[in-house]
């Protein structure tokens, strides 16, 4: 039976540590195994970055500048969009807000930021509070509440 108080390392399983540099009579004297001059026989310099090229002027910087990316694209990008239409899911009267639109599927759990739009009919009066409206929105939501 196989336990750990018995086991044994195999046969030539252990390899001697290669000893550079000791004078040519070892047979890894002189340059140690690293063959003639140059970068990679030096110390710590045998590997350049990935993008290295060779001191020469690197892609990234030859290549112009173009554009600029605008913080509102940004913001655009997070803020999550619902069409006017679908808040005919609630009741007549309701508040609309962040937590009500999450329970009734109508966003994500992790949104944060959301703009409703003026897309669609509104038929049910409802109490909107959610900081982003559009203007056509905005006004189907008034006209219907009165």
């Amino acid at each position: 039976m196989l336990k750990l108080h018995s086991l044994t390392v195999p046969r030539n399983s252990k390899h001697k540590k290669k000893v550079v540099g000791r004078g040519v009579g070892s047979g890894h004297g002189r340059t140690s195994t690293r063959g003639s001059k140059g970068q990679k026989a030096r110390s710590g310099d045998g590997t350049k970055r990935s993008y290295f090229e060779g001191g020469q002027t690197p892609l990234v910087r030859r290549i112009p500048k173009r554009g600029f990316a605008s913080h509102k694209r940004q913001y655009r990008k997070r803020c999550k969009i619902i069409n006017i239409q679908s808040l005919n899911k609630f009741t007549a009267g309701s508040k609309v807000t962040i937590l009500t639109l999450k329970q009734k599927g109508l966003l994500a759990k992790s949104s944060k930021h959301i703009k409703i739009l003026g897309n669609g009919e509104l038929k049910v009066p409802l109490s909107v509070k959610i900081n982003k409206l559009s203007k056509s929105a905005l006004a189907k939501i008034t006209k219907n509440s009165l």
